[in-house]
Order: C-alpha cells, then structure tokens, then sequence
C-alpha cells in the first residue's frame, strides 16, 4: 500500500464529504489534511528529484559526491583497518581461515555514517523546508533502517567471489597489510567512480523512501487535527 496516494485520496474523500454536507467543520479538515499531506509528499520528492523553478530540490542526487566520499571513508577508516584485517588473519593453527566477514561488519559504527548523512541534508537549502516538519528529529527514526540496509549492503558486497579471491590472494603476499589495504582502496575507488547521481539517489531512496512515507501520513494527521481546531476557534468566535 502506497502510504503517500493513499492519504492524500482519504484527505480529499473528507474535502468531498464536507462539500456534499455542506460542513465547513468537514471540509477545513479535509483540506488542512490534504495541504499537509501534499506538502510533505513534495518535501519528500524534492530531497530525491530535481523540480523546475524549485530551489533547494534534487539535494541527494546533487550532493553525490560528497555520499561517494562519505562511503569511501567509510569502508577505508572503519571496516578495512589494520586491526581489523590483523585480527581477520588470525589463525592458530596457522591455516588460511574461512573469510566470513559479517560478524566484523556488525560490529562496525556507522552512526557516524549516518550522521553525516544528515548533515549534508540539513546543510543544503533542502534543510530550512524540513525544518517546518521536525528539522533533524523527522530524520532520527531513519538510523536503525539506514544503518541496517548499509550493513547488509557491505555484507554482500565482501560475498562476491571475485572480492573473496583478491582478498586470499593478497593474504598469502607478504606485507599483507599494507598491500592488502591499498588493493582493496583501489577496488573501493574503482567503483565508486562507476557511481553516477541517478543511481546514488536510487541507493539511498531505497533505503529510506519507505519510511519517509509516514511524514506524508502524519502530515495529513496533524494537519486534520489543526483544522479541526481552527474551526472551533473560528466558530468560538462568532
């Protein structure tokens, strides 16, 4: 169920009801419901599409450089150490070990990943329109989606037997870790110059597009609510 078509249809389904009853209480709610409703769906589709005439839209795809940069730090400073690849070689009885490489990721911080990612948000002409919805606190029930999707994604991507088989190759070399790491650098950085915008923002709108669907609800929510009031206050003061 699309939780953006389907608020903004029952917002305007009340607008419809209050005309048909002539109820000014009905229709101010429907549309108060709807104005907001249709505000966050398109405060939503200006973080990840550029709209004409609309300054401050398509943040994601125009910041693309800086999520590139912001991976590659990521992956180089937090997972592929040098205590971490020391302690992946680990071995007692001196063996190649099985390169399962999940348990390490799960225990790597990416709150900083994530912060950062909210930062260039916030940062942008795109962050005084979310202020009117939250600011910053509409994006914290994002980190546990965010942080989980981009484990998942290390996770595969340290699966695929060609990452599997530099990295046995380059054990067995000496200097390991030293070469090791400049390997998988240049591996790093050979993708992500295969990033364009298109699929950056098609990476981070799958991650969190879902959940970013509720600010449409509850805008339609709160601002029902406001209309109601609005109307009492306005019939108080007739």
């Amino acid at each position: 169920m699309n939780k953006n078509i389907t608020t903004n249809v029952i917002a305007l389904l009340i607008c419809i009801t209050g005309i048909a009853l002539k109820s000014s209480m009905i229709l101010t709610i429907g549309l108060f419901a709807l104005s907001g409703a249709i505000t966050n769906w398109l405060a939503i589709h200006m973080l990840f599409e550029k709209v004409p005439g609309l300054y401050g839209s398509g943040v994601i795809p125009a910041r693309f450089e800086d999520f590139k940069r912001g991976i590659r730090e990521l992956m180089m400073t937090q997972f592929f150490t040098e205590e971490n690849i020391d302690r992946l070689l680990s071995n007692d009885n001196g063996n190649m070990p099985d390169l399962h490489l999940a348990p390490v990721i799960a225990k790597v911080d990416l709150n900083p990943s994530f912060d950062a990612l909210v930062k260039v948000i916030m940062e942008s002409s795109f962050g005084s329109m979310l202020g009117m919805f939250g600011g910053q606190d509409a994006l914290s029930p994002l980190k546990d989606p965010f942080i989980s999707s981009m484990k998942q994604s290390l996770i595969e991507l340290t699966q695929q037997p060609a990452f599997m088989t530099l990295l046995k190759d380059e054990i067995e070399q000496p200097d390991v870790l030293t070469e090791l790491r400049d390997k998988v650098e240049h591996i790093v950085e050979q993708r992500l110059n295969e990033l364009t915008p298109k699929l950056v923002k098609n990476i981070i709108q799958a991650m969190i597009k879902e959940h970013l669907g509720w600010l449409v609800v509850w805008g339609g929510v709160f601002g029902g609510l406001i209309g109601f009031i609005a109307t009492l206050l306005s019939n108080a003061t007739l």
